[in-house]
C-alpha cells in the first residue's frame, strides 16, 4: 500500500493541475480512497462522507468517483453481481484476492506479473494497455469462522 498521505497529495495535485475545485466533500472522498487499505464501494464511501457532511448526496460521490476514474486516480473493480469497488491507493492494474464469503479484497504483491505481461505481449504481438487478474476464494478469517461453525461476516 502506498503512503496514504503521499497518495492523497498526488490526487490533489492532479485535480489542481486541471483547475478543479477542492470542496470539503471532494477532499473527504479523496481522503477515504487514499487511506483505504480495502476497496470501498460508492455506498461505503458515501456513508463515511456523511459522518462529517450529512447533506452529501450519493450522486455527488458517484460524480467524484467518475472524475477520479477519468483522471486515472481510482481503479474500478466491477463484479458480475453488479457491485463495483474502488481502489484509490493503487489506481493501476494489479492482481486482487477476493473472498467469496466476506467480500474482502486484498492486493497481493506479485512482482512476476510484469514478466507475464511482457511474455504475453512478446508471444502474441498484442500491445497490452491494461489487464485485470482476480483470484476468488475464501480468506483465512472466513475459513477459521467456518471451522468454528460461525457464518462469515460481510465487510
Amino acid at each position: 500500500m502506498a503512503d496514504p498521505e503521499i497518495r492523497l497529495q498526488e490526487m490533489l495535485s492532479k485535480l489542481k493541475d486541471r483547475a478543479l475545485r477542492i470542496t470539503p466533500q471532494r477532499l473527504a472522498i479523496l481522503r477515504i480512497l487514499a487511506l483505504s487499505a480495502g476497496h470501498p464501494s460508492v455506498e461505503q464511501i458515501h456513508e463515511k462522507v456523511r459522518v462529517d457532511f450529512p447533506t452529501t448526496s450519493l450522486a455527488t460521490v458517484y460524480k467524484n468517483i467518475a472524475l477520479l476514474k477519468e483522471l486515472g486516480e481510482a481503479l474500478e473493480l466491477g463484479f458480475t453481481d453488479g457491485s463495483n469497488r474502488y481502489d484509490g491507493n493503487r489506481p493501476y492494474p494489479h492482481p486482487h484476492l477476493v473472498c467469496l464469503r466476506c467480500k474482502e479484497i486484498i492486493d497481493p504483491d506479485l512482482s512476476s506479473l510484469a514478466d507475464v505481461t511482457a511474455e504475453l505481449s512478446q508471444e502474441t504481438g498484442f500491445l497490452i494497455l491494461s489487464h485485470r487478474l482476480d483470484f476468488f476464494g475464501i480468506c483465512s478469517a472466513c475459513q477459521s469462522m467456518e471451522k468454528q461453525g460461525e457464518p462469515a461476516k460481510k465487510k
